[in-house]
C-alpha cells in the first residue's frame, strides 16, 4: 500500500489498523469543549508527524492517521477528510477551509479490475504557506507548490507550481502571486493597518 502499489484493504491487518484509528478519531471528534486543551495531544496521537502548533476543527476523518505529516502552524477548519492510504505531506503555515478532501486512494477504471477488490494509493504533497479554499478536493498523486492559493470548490487533478492562484474543476492556474498582492487583503481592498 505504502509503495503506491495495488492492495486489498481487508488484508494484512489493514482493517484492524483502521479500526484502531477510528477509536482515536472518535475521541478527538467527541472531545468536550471544556477539554479542548487536549486537542493537540490527541492530534499528535493520530497524525504521523506534526509541528508544535497544529489545529483541526472537529469533525476530522482519516483512514490511518500515521501516513499524514503536517508542518508548523497547521490549521484546518471543519470537516477535513484525508484518505491517507498513501503518504500525505503538508508543509508549514497551511490554512485549510471547511469541507476540504485530500484523497490518495483510488480504484482501477475498468470494472473487471475494479471489482477484483484491488485499490491503490498515490502520495499527495502540499508545500509551505498554502491556502486551500472550502469544498476543494485534492486528488491522488498531486503535488502543490509553496505559496499557492486554491479557490473554493476546486478539484485539483494536476500538479501546481509555486506562487500561483488556481481554481476550477478541473483546477487551473488563474495567475501568479506577485509583490503587488501584498497590500491587499481581499480583491481590490487595501489594508488599513501597517503590521501585515
Amino acid at each position: 500500500m505504502l509503495a503506491n502499489l495495488p492492495y486489498k484493504a481487508w488484508m494484512d491487518g489493514l482493517e484492524e489498523e483502521r479500526i484502531e484509528n477510528r477509536k482515536r478519531i472518535y475521541e478527538y471528534n467527541n472531545l468536550p469543549p471544556e477539554q479542548w486543551d487536549r486537542k493537540t495531544e490527541l492530534l499528535k496521537n493520530i497524525l504521523g508527524k506534526t509541528g508544535e502548533n497544529v489545529h483541526i476543527n472537529a469533525p476530522f476523518h482519516c483512514d490511518y492517521g500515521y501516513n499524514i505529516e503536517v508542518g508548523e502552524n497547521f490549521f484546518a477548519n471543519y470537516n477535513l477528510i484525508i484518505l491517507d492510504v498513501a503518504k500525505v505531506k503538508i508543509g508549514d503555515n497551511a490554512q485549510i477551509a471547511p469541507n476540504v478532501s485530500i484523497y490518495t486512494a483510488g480504484h482501477p477504471i475498468h470494472p473487471d479490475s475494479r471489482n477484483s477488490g484491488y485499490e491503490y494509493g498515490i502520495d499527495v504533497t502540499i508545500g509551505d504557506n498554502v491556502w486551500i479554499g472550502g469544498n476543494a478536493v485534492i486528488m491522488p498523486g498531486v503535488t502543490i507548490g509553496n505559496n499557492v492559493v486554491i479557490g473554493a470548490g476546486s478539484v485539483v487533478t494536476k500538479d501546481l507550481p509555486d506562487n500561483v492562484i488556481a481554481a476550477g474543476n478541473p483546477c487551473r492556474i488563474i495567475r501568479e502571486i506577485t509583490e503587488a498582492d501584498r497590500d491587499f487583503y481581499y480583491k481590490d481592498r487595501k489594508f488599513d493597518v501597517t503590521d501585515y
